[in-house]
């Protein structure tokens, strides 16, 4: 059973799962009719405590592998504990969870939300695996179209990201999923860190565009921790093969 399995990484996962020839179940907000060998059952992990409950004893009856991938700004905490329950109560062998790198040490309430849920995960008692990615080019794409339409293009200093395809990130949870529970495993990034104002140059000039660069310093405990690279593991992680550079090429193309 997938939660999030219509988002952005849900999409690239319940493919792989169809093809490694597994039955799927996807918990879906919305009703949805069946489709490619893919079953979904309404269910609001944030919604009404009981039809969130009575949901996910339908969604989850039979299933053996959970992969809780759906996320949003805030509320994954309490909707991985919603889950966890429920888990609990199907007898689920094996729950995995996709977080973020850096969820214990990065002072925002998204951070802090996700680390909240792995740590839900850990203290279910049921056999888990956790992986940490860096951001998807999905999220950096569209954070640097945002500040590419501005007269000047913010460049926050010391801020550096590790972008990751989220293509790579689906392949290794669905290897994860069909293996044994592992815990936490080694975290996935992508295979180079830029700075934000690279980001940007990189999508300006793949469009033939310049803009100018506004230096900013980011203040207070984010600021200082970005600039000493809190949000990236540097050493240990695994690395994905596809570039930021490779990324926008496809979908400028596109």
């Amino acid at each position: 059973m997938v939660t999030g399995g219509t988002g952005t990484l849900g999409r690239r996962v319940v493919p792989l799962l169809r093809a490694a020839g597994r039955e799927v179940r996807v918990l879906s907000r919305h009703d949805r009719e069946p489709a490619d060998g893919v079953t979904y059952v309404r269910c609001d992990l944030l919604g009404d405590p009981a039809a969130a409950a009575a949901g996910l004893d339908e969604a989850l009856a039979g299933v053996h592998t959970v992969l809780h991938l759906a996320g949003g700004p805030k509320g994954d905490d309490a909707a991985t504990r919603v889950l966890v329950e429920a888990a609990r109560r199907a007898g689920v062998g094996h729950l995995v969870y996709i977080s973020v790198i850096a969820a214990d040490r990065i002072p925002l309430g998204y951070f802090r939300a996700k680390h909240a849920a792995e740590e839900a995960v850990a203290g279910s008692g049921l056999p888990y695996t956790v992986l940490r990615a860096a951001q998807f080019h999905d999220l950096a794409f569209t954070v640097v179209e945002k500040m590419a339409k501005l007269p000047l293009v913010p460049a926050p200093g010391g801020v550096r990201w590790q972008p990751v395809d989220v293509r790579e990130v689906a392949a290794r949870l669905v290897e994860l999923a069909l293996d044994a529970p592992a815990g936490m495993v080694p975290d996935l990034a992508g295979p180079t860190v830029y700075e934000m104002g690279e980001l940007t140059r990189g999508y300006l000039e793949a469009q033939g565009r310049s803009r100018r660069h506004l230096r900013l310093r980011v203040p207070g405990r984010l600021g200082r921790a970005y600039r000493a690279g809190d949000n990236l593991t540097l050493a240990g992680a695994e690395l994905g093969h596809r570039t930021w550079e490779a990324y926008l090429a496809e979908r400028l193309a596109a």
